[in-house]
């Protein structure tokens, strides 16, 4: 991946290039070589992610990469959110359109108008399905011909993201840093809880911590709420009446739930207990286990995503699912999650169990209306986007005459499908 960054970055026309990689894969590691390469040249490289706790992350991470290897000094990189004090987003925006800071990380504070660069080269945008195209363009638009780099750590087929990112170059980084341990996924029935518990008992009893989660029950978001603060109650007065639970649900405020996440960052809960809002990303290396109630409840690329939050600090992790009701015990999905921890081949069965419609969601629902070969034949979708930008590289307006039907069935598929796909 950091080659092919490499190559466009010395290509002389700039990079749009998605990068994707499974949780802990080392994304960000890759985004810091781009920015080093493109500030050893003298420019600026600007990092966006969707939430302040994340951007933290990404700070922390980057400044010990860039400034520890003696890369950057300390006052060229520097941290940009909303709640960052006036005072100090008056120095950040003064150092840098006077091109004193090098790498600018933070949140949706990046595209607000008082931030100028003096010569921004390269824009990382963090989980980009987080961030509309308006949002992407503002930050890109702070420099000229700027390099764009969008991560996603949400595993989508290779076939399916040729299609729907057609217009970026895709990078795949396909496995985990080395010593870096499967989570043991175990499958228990509901009448099974109680081992469960125990596990999280012992694990909580070694000093490390644990995720329990509830999904969207019938009823929406709110009653989803209202079980998980039951629940945690409950929790708080039997199994783990000797443990701290931290709660976070979707009524939370914003900052609510990002100091929930920092507080259990930091080790002032033993338990978190949590609705589906459980931020994507976030980086808690002493969590080793994850407990998911109503696992038949949620998609595979989520259940994949929520195993992800635990393991990345060295220890040995455990994800347990335990559906609903016995009957659910056989469900297809949970067992693949049990077979496999490789998120590409989830992602892969969960398009052939679901079809590309179901797989993209609403916010994507236009594709489903194309008519494609074959949605897994990716050497094919290869192909024919080779082909279509070389038929824009000779005729951009489609105006020769053997394009004119191309032409109008463009046109109809636009009419048809404007303002639904971002």
């Amino acid at each position: 991946s950091w080659e092919e960054i490499q190559a466009d970055l010395r290509s002389g026309r700039p990079m749009n290039r998605l990068l994707q990689g499974d949780v802990g894969s080392g994304k960000t590691v890759v985004a810091g070589l781009g920015a080093s390469a493109v500030i050893a040249s003298g420019a600026q490289a600007a990092i966006m992610a969707p939430t302040s706790i994340l951007a933290e992350q990404h700070f922390r991470s980057l400044k010990e990469q860039l400034v520890g290897d003696g890369l950057l000094i300390e006052d060229e990189i520097a941290l940009l959110q909303g709640a960052t004090p006036k005072a100090e987003k008056e120095r950040i925006n003064q150092a840098l359109a006077a091109g004193q800071i090098k790498l600018l990380i933070g949140t949706h504070a990046l595209i607000e108008d008082p931030v100028r660069f003096a010569d921004l080269q390269l824009v990382v945008i963090d989980e980009q399905h987080r961030f509309g195209v308006e949002q992407r363009a503002a930050l890109r638009n702070k420099g000229e011909h700027t390099h764009l780099l969008v991560m996603t750590a949400t595993p989508i087929p290779r076939s399916l993201a040729l299609s729907i990112y057609g217009d970026l170059e895709l990078s795949v980084i396909d496995e985990l840093p080395p010593g870096r341990q499967e989570v043991d996924t175990h499958l228990l029935q509901p009448a099974q809880r109680k081992r469960a518990h125990d596990l999280i008992r012992k694990e909580l009893e070694q000093g490390r911590q644990a995720f329990i989660i509830y999904p969207l029950v019938e009823g929406g978001e709110e009653k989803a709420d209202k079980a998980a603060v039951e629940q945690s109650k409950a929790l708080q007065k039997g199994a783990f009446s000797d443990w701290k639970i931290a709660l976070l649900h979707g009524r939370l405020a914003a900052a609510e739930k990002e100091q929930v996440m920092a507080d259990f960052r930091d080790r002032k809960a033993n338990i978190l207990v949590s609705t589906s809002v459980i931020e994507v990303g976030v980086d808690i290396p002493n969590a080793s286990v994850m407990l998911i109630e109503g696992a038949d409840r949620f998609g595979l690329a989520q259940l994949h995503q929520f195993r992800g939050r635990v393991g990345r600090g060295g220890d040995k992790a455990h994800c347990i699912l335990i559906p609903e009701a016995e009957s659910d015990f056989e469900n297809e999905r949970l067992s693949a999650m049990v077979a496999t921890n490789d998120g590409f081949a989830l992602a892969e069965y969960d398009l052939q169990q679901r079809g590309p419609g179901e797989f993209l969601g609403k916010q994507q629902s236009g594709y489903s209306s194309l008519r494609f070969a074959s949605l897994t034949d990716s050497r094919m979708i290869k192909q024919t986007r080779n082909m279509a930008v070389a038929i824009l590289a000779d005729d951009p307006q489609l105006s020769q005459p053997q394009h004119l039907a191309l032409a109008d069935s463009l046109q109809a598929f636009w009419r048809k499908e404007a303002g639904e796909v971002s």
